[in-house]
């Protein structure tokens, strides 16, 4: 007979918890800079292959543990860098504080891992949902045995990333960005640029033409059609832009303001819809799934299925984490009452909200996840709720974003718990091994995670740019939680823009149903355009480049997984050397201490020749078939 493999050996467990914490922080920083994260578990399964080869014996299914462990680190940074920064532009914190951030992050995380367990059986094995990365993640694993192509290509990636952002940041040789614009008209104003980082190029490679065409579109709403018709029609009567223009501003700073102040609350009102929509659209499988996980587990608070984490355990776990919780936000609010209430609300919106995000993981995969759309209706029912309890107490936005912060942990830890469920069960791994593997990636992830944003604080700054900072890490997603929780409080909020975004959203899902009736290979998640909306289009345009090569390389036939493996480099290196340079500078206190004298820099044409030689390379990479990708 033969024996079973070994998963949860001593070195997979070692090398999964510093896979977790390195990929947490390179992933930070992606999120504070694009306002995106993408998923870690086929670098990660790649680079698992490669350190396991160093050991004598090896295994799959240890290469699987050590990615399971690894990509959590990824999707807990997602979690922290939507919501805590918001702290940080709220004024409630200077820094980030260490114990407050392990507290939120990990029992967010845990509570995510506990809330799919019940969940797994209906999901994946009942239901028999594809979950694209986990597949192929799989795929990747099965091809364990000769890793070494791979690994040169992710090496390239990250190489390359690190150089150009070296020169970029570092050397200061070109710009961030490569952007102008015009007045047509007399008060019509209108934007074009793009960002030069290669990194995008990788995240719009790895999403695909899909998503990567829907932020572009979601862009274009915002900075083609709802900004010049803004400055067009209502800049004129809004006192900021009216003087502004009084001023002369350019073409460029007009557009940034109504963007800033008015036309990504679009964006709000898209993702609000999306996260209910989610909610909605997938409550018969949520219900069916806990069915399942109690029937499991015998109905009783007892032994569960053996596949499984113990039903027992995971209830009693849950509540258990729930204390701590009360007890933060106890001192927040210094009210028990209030604090009951919090702490029902994030675990009611906790559990819901994890369960559509394992859902839909397994129907879109993680980067159509609705993590966005989910926090934001999260933020804004418990505002409502807390200016409902409290009046306009100045404590209350803090409040919502805590209770949001925690609920985005959780689901955005399931998504990922359920990718790498998958991934096991066509392995044939343990899943009570992945989820406690899982569970050891938060509590290590989470450990770094303070630490990593409090050195991108102090080097570059978080929030809009200042003459102090001003290459600022904008936090798109938390600058939007922030603006969120503060505006239902202050009154401020642009409810008219919120309502038309939601409009919007409305517009889009009943294209995306009319896509799915039609059986169209290209559908229209609204989450996807709701990013794009709410993002700088600079951002959005190599994102799009990015998915353009990928579709391609596609329509060529000759896509391998070589290219996805460089574009996680890219990734990977450009965030790496984004903070080994926060190091010095915040040492220093010098933002230009690696700068070239004055009169050196080369201005942003040759950032674009940079950008366009790594797409190059990136379009050449993609045509290696290397190890088997399943599309």
């Amino acid at each position: 007979m033969n024996q079973p493999l070994p998963q949860l050996t001593v070195k997979a467990v070692a090398l999964g918890i510093a896979l977790a914490m390195l990929l947490a922080g390179a992933n930070a920083y992606l999120g504070l800079f694009a306002g995106m994260t993408v998923s870690a578990s086929i670098p990660a399964a790649v680079i698992s292959m490669g350190l396991l080869k160093l050991f004598r014996n090896s295994n799959i299914l240890e290469n699987n543990i050590l990615q399971t462990a690894a990509s959590a680190g990824e999707s807990l940074a997602a979690g922290v860098i939507f919501t805590l920064p918001a702290l940080i532009i709220l004024g409630y914190w200077e820094t980030f504080d260490y114990w407050w951030v392990c507290m939120i992050a990990g029992i967010g995380g845990l509570l995510g891992v506990l809330f799919t367990v019940p969940l797994r059986r209906s999901f994946i094995v009942d239901q028999g949902l594809i979950y694209p990365e986990g597949t192929a993640t799989a795929e990747v694993l099965r091809a364990s045995e000769t890793p070494g192509t791979g690994l040169k290509f992710l090496a390239l990636g990250g190489v390359i990333g690190a150089v150009v952002k070296l020169c970029e940041a570092g050397l200061r040789l070109w710009p961030s960005s490569a952007a102008g614009g015009t007045w047509v008209g007399q008060n019509t104003a209108v934007y074009a640029g793009t960002n030069l980082s290669p990194a995008l190029l990788g995240v719009g490679y790895i999403v695909g033409i899909n998503v990567a065409a829907l932020i572009l579109i979601g862009g274009a709403l915002s900075w083609y059609v709802a900004i010049p018709i803004y400055s067009t029609w209502f800049a004129t009567g809004d006192p900021v832009l009216a003087d502004m223009l009084n001023n002369g501003a350019s073409a460029v700073d007009v557009a940034f303001q109504i963007w800033t102040s008015k036309i990504r609350y679009l964006g709000v009102g898209a993702m609000l819809t999306g996260g209910l929509w989610a909610l909605i659209s997938v409550r018969s499988s949520i219900i069916n799934g806990i069915r399942s996980g109690l029937k499991a587990g015998q109905g009783t608070l007892g032994a569960a299925d053996a596949d499984d984490a113990p039903m027992a355990l995971v209830i009693v776990a849950a509540l258990v984490l729930t204390v701590p919780l009360f007890l933060l936000y106890l001192q927040i609010v210094n009210s028990v009452g209030i604090a009951l209430a919090m702490t029902l609300v994030m675990a009611v919106a906790g559990f819901l909200f994890s369960a559509v995000a394992g859902y839909m993981a397994g129907i879109v995969g993680s980067s159509h996840n609705p993590i966005s759309g989910i926090t934001i209706s999260t933020i804004l029912l418990a505002s409502l709720l807390l200016l409902w309890l409290t009046g306009s107490d100045g404590i209350g936005p803090t409040a919502a974003i805590v209770i949001g912060a925690v609920v985005c942990c959780a689901a955005a830890i399931a998504g990922d718990n359920m990718q790498d469920l998958k991934a096991g069960y066509l392995l044939g791994a343990t899943p009570w091994k992945q989820q406690l593997m899982q569970c050891v990636g938060v509590l290590s992830s989470m450990l770094v995670m303070a630490p990593i944003l409090n050195l991108l604080l102090k080097a570059y700054g978080i929030g809009l740019p200042t003459a102090e900072q001003p290459d600022a890490l904008l936090a798109p997603q938390a600058a939007l939680m922030a603006s969120v929780a503060e505006g239902v409080f202050s009154g401020n909020l642009p409810w008219a823009m919120v309502a038309i975004g939601a409009g919007i959203g409305i517009s889009i899902i009943l294209i995306d149903e009319w896509l799915a009736a039609r059986k169209a290979s290209f559908r229209a998640p609204v989450l996807a355009v709701a990013i794009g909306i709410y993002l700088p289009l600079e951002l959005a345009v190599p994102i799009f480049v990015g998915g353009l090569i990928h579709w391609l390389v596609s329509r060529r036939g000759t896509l391998g997984n070589n290219g996805m493996l460089l574009a996680a480099g890219l990734i990977t290196g450009e965030a790496l050397i984004g903070i080994l340079l926060a190091i010095p500078i915040v040492i220093t206190g010098n933002t230009g201490f690696l700068a070239l004298p004055e009169g050196w820099q080369a201005g942003s044409g040759l950032g674009l020749i940079v950008l366009t030689l790594v797409a190059l390379c990136l379009f050449r990479t993609a045509q290696h078939r290397g190890l088997p990708q399943r599309s």
